[in-house]
């Protein structure tokens, strides 16, 4: 594990990254996400549904690397930071913080002055790690997840880039 963030590079996923994105991708979100939303989107998200998504979105993604592993990664769209994982055995070695920021640094890039997420109004690990890095919670609504399935998230904003 890290013990800074200087032993973390990040880089652009490849279509190679896809398998072990899905992994990190799927054990990530089984952590954060049993038993706080609807039967329904446990049934959606099945082991494969993360294989099928992590290669579709390649160009999305960011990974971060560890002594040569994929030690999590970040996905950017527009203003929103989609997704936010870092594999169980780097959490709390300073991975997350990397990606975290790297995702706002895209969302500047991108033209806006503000970068927003959503999270399972219950994964309260994710929603006190986005507060430490200074992010707000701006409430609750109604995200919709595959198929419009309603899941109860809080949406989280952080100014980026000159205003950040």
């Amino acid at each position: 594990m890290p013990s800074d963030r200087e032993s973390v590079s990040l880089r652009p996923a490849t279509a190679a990254d896809a398998a072990v994105v899905a992994e990190i991708w799927f054990r990530g979100w089984q952590d954060g996400h049993l038993g706080h939303v609807p039967d329904e989107l446990l049934e959606a998200r099945t082991e494969e549904s993360f294989w099928v998504r992590a290669a579709e979105r390649v160009g999305d993604t960011t990974v971060a690397v560890v002594a040569g592993v994929v030690a999590g990664f970040v996905m950017v769209v527009g203003d929103e930071v989609e997704q936010v994982y870092v594999d169980a055995a780097h959490r709390g070695a300073g991975v997350a913080g990397v990606v975290l920021a790297e995702a706002e640094r895209q969302v500047a890039a991108n033209g806006f002055s503000e970068a927003w997420l959503a999270v399972v109004a219950g994964n309260v690990r994710a929603r006190r790690f986005y507060e430490r890095c200074g992010w707000g919670d701006r409430g609750g609504f109604e995200h919709l997840a595959a198929g419009g399935i309603v899941v109860p998230a809080r949406r989280y904003v952080k100014r980026v880039g000159s205003g950040g």
